[in-house]
């Protein structure tokens, strides 16, 4: 079947919970090679029972968590983002500690580098995290407006982006993707575009919509890429997805189209009380649309919208993993 871009939801995963099975304010996802879906927890203000990583998988199935609040070897502070390496092993950055973790996919520490600074080979704040081909780590290095690339086990081998609105400038770069190429994308945040650089850091070009009246990027959370050369996007300001086609042209938005988890579902299924309350409420209101102006706004009234879409992947199973911070969930689409 021919590629166009378009995509049909499929379900969503997840219920917020302090800790143990569920999510609270996800930052991040990774499926990860023995199928099981591993989630950053950033919690709220650093709160320490939040912290934690989810393992589930897309039944959910539930398998614990590890890398709970902490500064000792092993613990979290603020988790942002995840990967899995060419070795099977889980990549976690903490943009509180400036630092990467290394787990494997049980939990166990391996090893944890990275130290504040502006230095090259130092971090402020890194945000998202990913592997190329060659095993290298690409971090955003989201408060020195840059990219550095690392080995998987914390050695420095390069940098580039600065502080800018130019071509190749960043300012607070969040996600980052390398796509079938090589080629690095980069959804730099503060421009409210995605830009693409070669493996070597070069500027090649950037995506930001401005080609199409109303749906220009505001401030996208992170970015993505098929191997039909499909870019999809968090436009989190507008809380929405976006698909481009490989020519830059936007194809396909959504807002979301959330239905209940299968965790939820159970819950409120032993909840009576709670389930009540949810039917006698209305979670869908069209007219809020005419009260508000801000997207946000919106999301927050209308249950099955994206609210703070953060994250997005592309597991090896082809389907679109969307993590939205706000309501504690990710919502799946298919191709």
């Amino acid at each position: 079947m021919k590629a166009n871009g378009k995509l049909k939801y499929s379900l969503s995963l997840g219920i917020v919970a302090m800790e143990g099975r569920g999510f609270e304010y996800p930052s991040d996802t990774v499926l990860a090679s023995d199928d099981r879906i591993y989630v950053t927890n950033k919690s709220r203000d650093y709160g320490e029972r939040g912290v934690r990583i989810t393992v589930l998988n897309k039944q959910s199935d539930y398998f614990g968590t590890f890398g709970h609040f902490g500064f000792n070897d092993g613990n979290l502070v603020s988790p942002s983002g995840i990967t899995e390496d060419l070795n099977g092993l889980l990549h976690v950055t903490d943009d509180y500690t400036h630092s990467v973790t290394t787990f494997d996919k049980d939990g166990s520490f391996i090893r944890k580098w990275g130290n504040e600074g502006q230095s090259r080979g130092e971090l402020n704040g890194p945000s998202r995290i990913t592997t190329n081909k060659k095993g290298q780590l690409l971090i955003s290095d989201t408060k020195n407006h840059r990219i550095q690339i690392f080995s998987e086990t914390g050695e420095f081998i390069s940098t580039f982006g600065s502080y800018g609105t130019g071509e190749g400038n960043l300012i607070l770069p969040w996600g980052i993707n390398v796509n079938k190429e090589e080629c690095i994308q980069i959804a730099d945040w503060g421009n409210s575009r995605i830009q693409e650089f070669s493996p070597d850091g070069e500027y090649i070009r950037k995506y930001d919509c401005s080609n199409t009246d109303g749906d220009r990027l505001n401030h996208p959370s992170d970015v993505a890429s098929d191997e039909d050369g499909y870019i999809y996007i968090t436009d989190w300001g507008n809380e929405c997805l976006k698909v481009l086609n490989p020519e830059g042209n936007l194809v396909y938005t959504s807002r979301g189209e959330s239905t209940l988890s299968k965790w939820a579902s159970e819950f409120l299924e032993t909840n009576l009380e709670e389930s009540k309350s949810r039917q006698e409420a209305n979670l869908e209101d069209e007219n809020i649309i005419s009260k508000f102006t801000d997207p946000h706004s919106v999301s927050a009234h209308i249950e099955k919208y994206f609210w703070s879409p953060v994250a997005i992947t592309i597991g090896h199973d082809e389907d679109i993993y969307i993590t939205e911070s706000n309501r504690h969930r990710i919502q799946i689409f298919t191709k």
